[in-house]
């Protein structure tokens, strides 16, 4: 079955910078799309940024020129450059895969790694 991992979250000054990363086990073929979300205390799941099997990226406005995601597909593994970080980027952030293929050729859809938790404070 596959499973995603992150790690890399922590706690940094605003201004600062951290490198998230997600692997994602089992017997798999490919997937299609990673990415990540994260959610803050009381609020809702928000999409961060994605990437695509093809390396077509797609960013949250609030992130843009200071989050790069880029990914190792063959290692199935998705990445989070963030910097010049802000409070507001305070959150529990979790890692996406979707349409999962497997070894066995089925497809696994909205696959959600248990999340790491990044800290912007002074």
């Amino acid at each position: 079955q596959v499973q995603l991992v992150e790690s890399g979250g922590g706690l940094v000054q605003p201004g600062g910078s951290l490198r998230l990363s997600c692997a994602a086990s089992g017997y798999i073929f490919s997937i299609n799309v990673m990415g990540w979300f994260r959610q803050a205390p009381g609020k809702q799941r928000d999409l961060v940024a994605t990437i695509t099997k093809g390396d077509i990226t797609n960013y949250a406005d609030s992130v843009k020129g200071r989050f790069t995601i880029s990914r190792d597909s063959a290692k199935n593994t998705v990445y989070l450059q963030m910097n010049s970080l802000k409070p507001e980027d305070t959150a529990v952030y979790y890692c996406h895969a979707d349409e999962v293929v497997t070894t066995a050729r089925s497809r696994i859809y909205n696959v959600w790694g248990q999340g790491t938790q990044v800290t912007v404070s002074s």
